[in-house]
């Protein structure tokens, strides 16, 4: 028989329990309220992000303003400075009646010469379809290669006096697996109808004759670069043995060689060339849900195979 002092000792306990047992239900009720509210926020967010246009469309100012085209990054089918974009983005602003010229301000270390050399006879057109409307190119941290190579159908181009500027060749790049793969101990097997169908195929031994082929195809690619750059600048360029050896220059040395007109940065153009202040940016801009996405880092994976396992030919 349990005494009134052992009974007073275990409703204690009980009670302790069960108050313990109430605050945990609290906290998880707080927690999950929590929870949810990130969840819900999360979700609006979403929502707000897909109704936002992404067209790039901005109010513009009265009167006349120079319409903004940017090269920015790897030039290249599948990146933001791409062909299809750049020259979109870049009939828009001759197609406007209030820009009273083009400035394309460059950021890129170049790419593809496929690419840059659509965008470079595009340019080239529309400046026969609307006479007394100016292109220039401006260059800021880097205009190089194939960047260059659309930056020479301008009719001017500027850069910072520490800009990088030239670069014009060619390169194409790749990896050879032989080596791993015979440590590793696996075998290729490769099946082809046509002498030359495996042509630098990463997995096979160098041959001669592929890569002396491909440099060939190397040459004659540097040369039609060199056409165009030519066309482009005409007499301005300086008779230096180095110019198309794919060196880069500081914007100060590229003013001294005939690769760019001048020193400045856009809004002095602006100011100077077109007598505005104003600027409107008719760059391609994506959506916020497609930026979200690219950040994710879904298409990684991809970059990275292709980097890995593809010959490239680019603008160097």
């Amino acid at each position: 028989m349990n005494r009134p002092h052992d009974q007073s000792k275990e409703w204690k306990l009980i009670e302790k329990v069960v108050m313990e047992m109430q605050g945990e239900q609290k906290r998880s009720r707080r927690w999950g309220i929590f929870f949810k509210l990130l969840t819900f926020t999360y979700l609006i967010g979403i929502l707000m992000l897909l109704r936002v246009p992404g067209d790039g469309v901005q109010v513009k100012p009265a009167g006349g303003y120079a319409a903004v085209v940017e090269v920015n990054g790897v030039i290249a089918a599948d990146q933001d400075a791409s062909a299809d974009l750049l020259i979109t983005a870049i009939r828009d602003a001759f197609a406007d009646a209030d820009a009273l010229g083009l400035i394309l301000r460059i950021n890129s270390p170049g790419g593809s010469p496929v690419q840059s050399g659509y965008v470079f006879d595009e340019i080239r057109r529309l400046k026969e379809t609307r006479e007394g409307f100016p292109v220039y190119a401006v260059i800021t941290d880097l205009g190089a290669s194939g960047a260059y190579y659309i930056a020479a159908a301008a009719d001017e181009i500027y850069a910072d006096k520490a800009s990088l500027v030239g670069s014009i060749g060619v390169v194409g790049s790749g990896f050879g697996f032989t080596g791993v793969m015979e440590k590793l101990g696996v075998e290729r097997r490769q099946y082809t109808a046509g002498e030359n169908k495996a042509f630098l195929d990463p997995f096979q031994p160098e041959n001669p004759k592929h890569k002396a082929f491909w440099e060939e195809v190397l040459k004659v690619t540097h040369r039609q670069f060199i056409e165009q750059v030519k066309l482009g600048r005409g007499d301005r360029l300086a008779d230096h043995p180095e110019l198309f050896s794919g060196l880069v220059w500081s914007g100060e040395q590229a003013l001294e060689l005939g690769l760019i007109d001048g020193l400045g940065s856009s809004s002095q153009v602006a100011r100077e060339q077109l007598g505005t202040e104003e600027l409107v940016n008719f760059t391609y801009q994506p959506s916020p849900w497609d930026e979200l996405v690219r950040k994710l880092g879904a298409s990684v994976g991809q970059g990275l195979a292709a980097s890995l396992l593809q010959q490239s030919l680019t603008l160097r």
